[in-house]
């Protein structure tokens, strides 16, 4: 069943209001608490000369009220001291400027350095709490890529990318043929030679770029890797975790999901509408619901990416601080969100934080507790969910859906390489078509390309861009249906173009050459036509060669009536980007055309969703929605008239 918790700072507060605070938060429902991810230069003041007194005490506290606490290594603040006596740790930004100490973050993670001392504090909290028994859980670090602090441009980096590049190549002769380094004349002698791809005249060769990510990627898995293995020495069969940030694509989460126990995330959908590709009319209406499919699509791929096992580890509960506008939630969205996210499968949802600060960069970030200790709105919403948990019968895990979207981190990079067009965003692409498909009450799973594909009638890609042979060869064995957006396969592993044209090893599912390719302005008039239906062509268009079926033509005054949609039995081809209303006449097909199954009463502003035999539906509009549930099933929470941002939880079986 769902387990509720909090972000707790009691270096933050007096002592004598810890004890308060968690019977608080016990009677409130919680039953968990994070703490000290920011407590190193409170905990260690002078190298090697500790205080726990502070947080041996908070820690027991807590525990005896009956929480189980999530302890952190805080390797993501430096103290002063090791500033002072290291400064070579800080990171460099893309300017050549170093970052300095007075906010979080401000470490490289490719200093050699910092990776030691960041083990020894890891080991040191390890070996005083492991065998705590009100340690139940515990973080690495905490927000990797907040704050664009993946990509270093420091001395250390350029060591660490020379010997990662060496190891990668072997020869700087297979480097300078993997680079095409003979354009512009960019031949290397030695693996030294190499810079790092900031402050050139021109852009950077696309291989140069792409590989530098990867290196980038590499040292994120390196660090967090290394405080994996010297957690796992002291803490026994107490779960590890990382709380990842779902906007951050610089690093590879999968990989780093391959050495932690149960992948968390840290939802904030206020800030992610405002940052979001959308125009301002679609913002002004979802400006205090977020963006409804944000949170659900990182529950699904966090979920994925923890093997199963998924936290929301900070939770919004209000207002926040740190984006362009930063509004209220509608009153109600904290319940909504929370069951949202146990209905893609997450377990146990964190809100940061339990009481707002009075002080420092965070202060109009809202909590549980107002500044003076009332409760605020989140408050009373997150007891009206810990109240509804009592009501409901155990769930399980989430089932596996029938459709899968295919989410490739190296293909967002190459996206950033070579993005072809200033408004080209893989992260839009993907979230547009998870949302359409959610909107017709469609499951979906997000995948990598190293996933189990047996199950799902419908895969979908939706820019693949780095051509994968032994991808595409499962894809062909899978008795899914394919759908392949533009890009597929456009470029090799080294970001040239595929051989022997895009896409690629793809080109076994789907017979058709990629001969030209183009980005489009907004102003751009050109339309595709499908089934009596003109669509509205967007930002990115293909010229195909292919002897498939024509689904779908362009109607343009450059080329009319060439191909925009090519298909067989097994795969679809779509040679460009469309409007939404297009998309959703396309995934309205795709459904039918693959099978799938999707749950009955959507509609507009409903989402409905499953987990075991539970089904939910959200109401992201201010008006009342009806959903017709039948006189068999058993309803546990609200029903079929659903009020504004409300939720309704029931199961078709009679016995629930």
């Amino acid at each position: 069943m769902l387990e509720l918790g909090t972000c707790y700072y009691p270096e933050q507060w007096p002592e004598e209001l810890w004890a308060d605070d968690a019977r608080r938060m016990v009677e409130l429902g919680l039953t968990w608490v994070r703490v000290a991810e920011f407590s190193w230069a409170l905990v260690e003041r002078e190298e090697g000369v500790f205080d726990w007194a502070w947080l041996d005490k908070a820690v027991n506290i807590l525990g005896e009220a009956g929480l189980q606490v999530v302890m952190c290594t805080p390797t993501a603040a430096p103290p002063r001291w090791l500033i002072d006596k290291h400064p070579e740790i800080l990171p460099v930004d893309e300017n050549g400027v170093t970052r300095k100490f007075g906010a979080r973050r401000h470490y490289c993670f490719s200093s050699p350095i910092y990776l030691e001392y960041a083990a020894k504090i890891a080991e040191a909290f390890a070996k005083r709490y492991g065998k705590n028994q009100h340690v139940k859980a515990w973080q690495i670090d905490n927000e990797y890529g907040d704050h664009d602090t993946i990509y270093s441009y420091s001395p250390a980096a350029k060591q660490a990318f020379s010997h990662w590049l060496q190891q990668q190549y072997g020869s700087i002769d297979a480097l300078n043929e993997a680079w095409g380094t003979c354009f512009w004349g960019m031949h290397y002698t030695s693996f030294e030679q190499v810079e790092l791809p900031n402050n050139l005249v021109e852009e950077p060769s696309p291989s140069h770029l792409l590989d530098f990510y990867r290196f980038s990627s590499d040292q994120v898995v390196l660090f967090n890797r290394t405080q994996v293995d010297v957690l796992r020495k002291h803490v026994g069969n107490a779960p590890i975790t990382h709380n990842f940030m779902g906007h951050n694509t610089d690093y590879d989460h999968y990989a780093v999901g391959n050495d932690i126990d149960f992948a968390s995330w840290d939802s904030y959908p206020m800030g992610a509408l405002v940052n979001a590709p959308k125009d301002d009319t679609e913002k002004a209406r979802l400006l205090r619901v977020g963006l409804p499919d944000q949170p659900a699509f990182n529950h699904d791929l966090y979920r994925h990416v923890g093997k199963g096992k998924a936290w929301v580890m900070e939770q919004q509960p209000g207002p926040v601080n740190w984006a362009r506008h930063n509004q209220s939630p509608q009153d109600g969205m904290i319940r909504l969100w929370t069951w949202l996210a146990y209905a893609h499968g997450i377990d146990v949802v964190c809100y940061f934080r339990w009481r707002q600060s009075k002080f420092a960069q965070e202060q109009f970030h809202t909590g549980l507790l107002l500044t003076n200790n009332e409760p605020d709105q989140a408050f009373w919403e997150v007891a009206q969910v810990a109240k509804e948990c009592a009501s409901l019968p155990e769930t399980g895990a989430r089932q596996k859906a029938q459709v899968a979207l295919v989410l490739d981190y190296p293909s967002r990079w190459a996206s950033h390489t070579l993005p072809q067009g200033a408004d080209y965003s893989s992260a839009k692409v993907a979230m547009d078509w998870y949302a359409t498909f959610s909107q017709f009450g469609v499951d979906i799973d997000i995948i990598g390309p190293h996933s189990d594909l047996t199950g799902y009638k419908l895969i979908i890609l939706p820019d693949v861009i780095i051509d994968d042979p032994e991808f595409a060869s499962r894809l062909k064995e899978a008795e899914a249906k394919v759908f392949l957006g533009p890009r597929t396969g456009s470029k090799t592993k080294h970001m040239h173009v595929a051989e022997p044209l895009p896409p690629g090893s793809f080109k076994t599912l789907i017979d058709l050459d990629v001969v030209r390719v183009e980005s489009l302005p907004p102003y751009n008039q050109d339309q595709i036509f499908f089934e009596d239906y003109l669509g509205e062509v967007t930002n990115w268009r293909e010229s195909l060669k292919s002897s498939e079926t024509v689904l779908a033509n362009f109607q343009s005054d450059y080329r009319d009536g060439q191909p925009a949609l090519v298909g067989n039995a097994k795969c679809i081809y779509a040679a460009a980007h469309f409007d939404g209303e297009f998309q959703k006449k396309l995934a309205e097909y795709l459904v039918k055309w693959a099978g799938v199954e999707p749950h009955a009463g959507a509609q507009e502003g409903l989402r409905i969703t499953q987990r075991g035999h539970l089904k939910f539906a959200f109401n992201f509009t201010s008006k009342v929605r009806k959903i017709e549930l039948g006189s068999s099933v058993k309803t546990f929470v609200g029903g079929e008239q659903i009020p504004p941002f409300g939720v309704v939880i029931w199961s078709d079986e009679p016995d629930g």
